[in-house]
């Protein structure tokens, strides 16, 4: 009886699904602690999970920096988490900085957050609202693929 107690336990955690953002606390570029209630939107967050390795990535945040300009009055907020380990802690400044990057980037060098909220790949998109709720979740990048989402933020404002 105690094993399949244990069991269902088990192979609970893996069947439920997460579909709140709980309010985690990650280092911005400036080495300061931020927690993600500090910085999210009023209406929609938009969090990107990236890294400098990724190709996609580097072909997405560009288009990401043109909505987080689109929606700057939407009370949008876009959030970058840099999953990149301790090896590649020194490009991540130059890498966002090149990208014209100018909202908040937090790292999540231990993939902490990343696997508190399953997310198995980069890039991987969440949209959230003002009660943490995901509302979209998108991983990996085609080119075109920024429309979609422009799309859906906007249908998730109008309603």
């Amino acid at each position: 009886m105690k094993y399949l107690l244990l069991l269902t336990l088990f192979l609970g955690g893996f069947e439920s699904e997460i579909n709140e953002v709980p309010n985690f606390r990650l280092k911005n570029l400036e080495n300061r602690t931020v927690s993600y209630n500090q910085i999210k939107g009023k209406n929609l967050t938009v969090i990107d999970f990236w890294a400098t390795w990724c190709k996609p990535c580097v072909k997405s945040i560009p288009e990401f920096v043109k909505m987080d300009e689109e929606f700057e009055d939407s009370d949008v907020q876009f959030i970058g988490i840099s999953i990149d380990g301790p090896r590649n802690k020194a490009k991540v400044k130059p890498f966002i900085r090149s990208l014209g990057v100018e909202y908040p980037v937090l790292r999540d060098s231990d993939s902490s957050v990343m696997a508190r909220l399953r997310v198995t790949a980069v890039p991987t998109l969440l949209i959230v609202n003002a009660d943490n709720e995901i509302l979209y979740f998108h991983e990996g990048y085609k080119s075109g693929e920024e429309v979609k989402i422009k799309n859906k933020i906007l249908e998730l404002l109008e309603e």
